[in-house]
């Protein structure tokens, strides 16, 4: 009788959860009572919280770091009082040397604002280690990631940088994730601090605000997870800013492509990179409230362009806290929503979103040079100045521009110098871009016409229209004053959402004639 070999154990899979300081600061109990335990029965959690201000550079304090964490694992309230204590002297001690030598009252007041935020950031972090006493943590220090896979010098860094380009992140994210897997074997939750250390070129430049969210989908992508959570203080994503449009109905689902766009034009959602890096491995992201864990939240899909009539792809077994196991295929959201099939014809656009404080710019060729001239040296123009244009359009000797408003108007003078060398230069200030959203929408025939058409019922001046190559927005330059304006009319009578709707019900997906969202 063959022997009988013992299986190995099933492992189980993973969720990678991003907590912001404002949740961390107000709803510690929820999250370490109601919200990570619940995960914990049917999935390895990793927790990843917004960086610390001026704690993560200096290897003392990341010891004391180490140590509160040992003391609240331990019970040990009275050390680990102790310990954040000391953390919070040595900065402030160190912010009243500095004072010391402070003449301006601007600087001054910039010390004690300083000092406040230590004081706070240390009270916050004593509260949360305090309620995650009940949970078996290990907090996971990122810090020396860039250093183990490029090494310490840092011109070999900034070559590597240079090389690679995006690429240069993958080589983290398989070290971020043998630090996390080693947490699984432990049988420990990790608590991540959203700060992987300094890059070569700065953390400003690289990657800009949104560090966490990027820091988190790395870790997604380390330990390649089944789904990123990212909690906020709002319920998901909306047909449009809830503030702007008291209508608005909350999105149960959106691809990927979709959230894209609305973050570039206006809308805060996901930071850039953090939604390429998802991309990459085809990992659902969802958006979840800290005040109402219950709820569903939006889930962002990657979309499966490749395969447009797939019938099978990558699951995602998360759903709400209501039922934590849903076999969600990619293909199928995409199918039964409208995206794919018969029914894409028939689907109206996803959301609408501004950006304000824009100038519309419309520059008349001279004809000294011909047209792909012209249009060269405009562009090499707004490039030398860092200049970026948020919507183009084109004719044979004239270009129109909508850019964001220049602060220094230095800068500004500087650019229209430089764009009058190759022609006639007109200036409208106060405009808006008002972006409407949807996956690939040259397939709803006569969109930009009732668009158009709605506007100009409503009285509303259009200056300029765009439609991108990537088919999922149409966007719109209008005065800001007429803004809000446009964004009713469309949300009404395009996205078919009425008005008035306080307690409207969260907006299903739908390929029924009319609106996608009811």
């Amino acid at each position: 009788m063959p022997a009988i070999l013992p299986s190995s154990p099933v492992r189980k899979p993973w969720i990678v959860q991003k907590y912001g300081g404002t949740s961390l600061g107000n709803l510690l109990e929820t999250i370490t009572i109601t919200i990570i335990p619940q995960y914990l029965e049917t999935h390895n959690v990793g927790v990843v919280c917004s960086a610390i201000s001026g704690t993560s550079k200096a290897l003392g304090t990341t010891a004391l770091l180490l140590q509160a964490v040992k003391s609240a694992l331990d019970g040990d309230q009275s050390q680990l009082d102790a310990t954040i204590e000391k953390i919070r002297d040595e900065h402030t001690k160190a912010i009243k040397s500095i004072r010391i030598g402070v003449r301006c009252k601007v600087q001054a007041s910039i010390c004690d604002a300083l000092q406040a935020d230590i004081i706070r950031e240390c009270n916050e972090l004593n509260a949360f280690l305090n309620a995650a006493q009940g949970i078996p943590a290990k907090l996971v220090s990122l810090l020396d990631v860039v250093a183990s896979v490029y090494g310490n010098d840092l011109n070999t860094q900034r070559q590597a940088y240079e090389q690679l380009g995006s690429k240069f992140y993958d080589g983290l994210v398989q070290e971020i994730g043998r630090k996390l897997r080693a947490c699984e074997d432990e049988g420990t939750v990790p608590i991540i601090t959203g700060f992987f250390g300094r890059l070569p070129e700065s953390m400003l430049k690289s990657v800009g605000r949104g560090y966490s969210d990027f820091c988190a989908a790395m870790c997604a992508l380390g330990v390649e997870a089944a789904e990123l959570q990212i909690w906020k203080d709002v319920d998901g994503i909306f047909t449009a800013d809830p503030r702007k449009i008291p209508s608005a109905r909350l999105l149960s689902t959106i691809t990927l492509e979709e959230a894209a766009e609305l973050t570039y034009y206006g809308s805060e959602v996901i930071h850039p990179l953090t939604m390429e890096q998802i991309r990459k491995a085809n990992i659902p992201l969802r958006l979840k409230n800290v005040k109402n864990p219950g709820g569903r939240g939006t889930i962002i899909y990657p979309s499966d362009d490749s395969s447009s009539e797939a019938s099978s792809a990558t699951p995602s077994p998360v759903s709400s806290t209501e039922s934590l196991l849903q076999d969600t295929s990619i293909a199928g959201f995409m199918s039964a929503n409208g995206y794919y099939g018969k029914g894409r014809h028939r689907r109206s656009p996803t959301a609408l979103t501004a950006k304000d404080s824009m100038i519309l710019l419309n520059i008349q060729s001279n004809r000294h040079v011909k047209s792909h001239g012209f249009l060269a040296r405009v562009f090499g123009s707004l490039d030398e100045l860092n200049v970026v244009a948020d919507l183009v359009t084109t004719s044979e000797q004239s270009v129109s521009l909508a850019i964001s408003s220049i602060s220094r108007p230095e800068e500004e003078k500087r650019l229209f110098i430089s764009l009058e060398r190759f022609g006639k230069v007109e200036v409208r200030r106060d405009v808006s871009i008002v972006s409407v959203i949807g996956h690939k929408m040259r397939n709803m025939v006569g969109i930009s016409g009732e668009i158009l058409s709605k506007l100009a019922q409503a009285g509303i001046n259009v200056y300029l229209i765009a439609q991108g190559a990537s088919e999922i927005n149409i966007s719109c330059v209008v005065q800001s004053s007429d803004a809000p304006k446009a964004m009713q009319t469309i949300h009404t009578n395009v996205l078919g959402i009425p008005q008035h709707a306080e307690h409207a019900p969260i907006a299903q997906n739908s390929i029924m004639k009319g609106p996608w969202l009811f």
